[in-house]
């Protein structure tokens, strides 16, 4: 992608529960500090009207609509069709976050050198406080070895060049994860990834969160966790390996599915292990990385028998 010419779509979903962040995600978005995109908004279960009135004015935007009984993955799959089908890059962003100024300009400069870029996060409270944290790639580990494991490509912090976006599609329509299932199947057919150490989203912490990264963490979000980690793996796992994808990382994968199994077997179904493991495992208080609470490499011992 040219960083000079490049054409980029900034694109994010808006669902019930949000509308209360929404003023101040599209004051965000107004205060980019470059303006040469093109807004595209996912609309689930809500109208037009209810956001205009909650953004408190119209967006110049392209809208999606959900269909009748769509699945979120069904929505965002028609959105990035049609955006890959038109521009050359496009960066994701949750409604519920905050844009730092400089976000859209970083991520197009990240893709005039890498296919998937991902920034960090400065993690706020509801009210948009400060909670002292930073999700970000711990120090010294590059993007592409969080992968598959774990993920630091997110629906709020990650752009992609459109000819790799289209590669990792179609999106299952019964696919929860859609960011670890994009981000896993750019990293197995052996995208450039990057990530950019510097905070670019102010990112929301609430009760809607997916997966929590905050520590410390309860007995039932490592089953939670565990349960929709085993889900994800048996996604990819059916699509089964494709001529893009490194035989390398296809065995990594395969490999990483079969301990999520077998942390699942002897850690999630003996409440005594879990309650050790959850223990152990907030006394460390391992890189905030999304799913890194699940069959821990670093605690082998207590799920490897």
């Amino acid at each position: 992608m040219d960083e000079t010419r490049g054409d980029l779509a900034l694109y994010t979903t808006i669902y019930p529960g949000v509308e209360r962040y929404l003023r101040d995600w599209y004051r965000s978005v107004l205060a980019q500090t470059d303006q040469t995109y093109q807004l595209w908004i996912g609309l689930d279960a809500l109208d037009i009207r209810s956001v205009v009135n909650a953004i408190g004015g119209e967006p110049e935007a392209t809208w999606v609509m959900a269909e009748p009984g769509e699945t979120p993955a069904q929505i965002r799959q028609r959105a990035f069709e049609q955006i890959t089908a038109v521009y050359d890059g496009v960066v994701l962003v949750d409604s519920d976050d905050i844009l730092h100024s400089t976000r859209v300009a970083a991520a197009r400069a990240a893709l005039a050198q890498s296919d998937l870029n991902a920034c960090a996060l400065r993690l706020v409270d509801q009210q948009g406080h400060y909670l002292g944290l930073d999700f970000e790639l711990p120090l010294g580990q590059e993007a592409e070895l969080v992968l598959p494991r774990n993920n630091v490509f997110g629906l709020s912090n990650t752009a992609f060049r459109s000819d790799l976006l289209r590669r990792c599609l179609p999106i299952p329509t019964e696919v929860e994860l859609v960011d670890w299932f994009l981000a896993t199947r750019a990293w197995l057919c052996g995208a450039c990834l990057s990530f950019d150490r510097t905070a670019r989203m102010d990112y929301r912490q609430h009760g809607r969160n997916m997966v929590q990264v905050r520590y410390p963490l309860d007995t039932q979000q490592i089953v939670q966790d565990t349960a929709r980690a085993r889900v994800h793996f048996q996604h990819l796992r059916a699509l089964g390996r494709s001529e893009n994808h490194k035989m390398r990382r296809w065995a990594e994968l395969e490999e990483t599915a079969a301990e999520v199994d077998r942390f699942y077997q002897w850690v999630v179904l003996e409440p005594t292990r879990l309650q050790s493991y959850v223990q152990t495992l907030n006394a460390l208080k391992p890189a905030a990385v999304w799913w890194s609470s699940v069959a821990h490499p670093a605690l082998r011992d207590l799920w490897v028998f």
